[in-house]
């Protein structure tokens, strides 16, 4: 194939793995560096706060059943009658 006429699924293929290396490097960079530092703990600490917050968030957004329906339309009714002054 000449330059410029690669299939779409292997350009897509090749972006996501240049991609994915670049991730790497810079997380590999960010652990060389965290593992110089004098309050390694703590951040771990933190790092390990802000997992449990992303994982509560994650579960709550997941898991909460939708409000009722009919509970949705009440409020709404009730919204327009406090609007109208009635």
């Amino acid at each position: 194939m000449a330059s410029g006429e690669e299939p779409r699924p292997l350009l897509l293929v090749a972006g996501l793995a240049d991609l994915a290396v670049d991730t790497a490097r810079s997380a590999l960079k960010t652990v060389r560096g965290a593992l110089h530092r004098s309050d390694t703990p703590a951040l771990a600490t933190e790092a390990e706060h802000e997992l449990l917050a992303r994982g509560r968030l994650v579960l709550d957004r997941y898991t909460a059943p939708p409000p009722a329906h009919l509970e949705i339309l009440a409020r709404h009714a009730l919204a327009r009658r406090a609007a109208d002054g009635e």
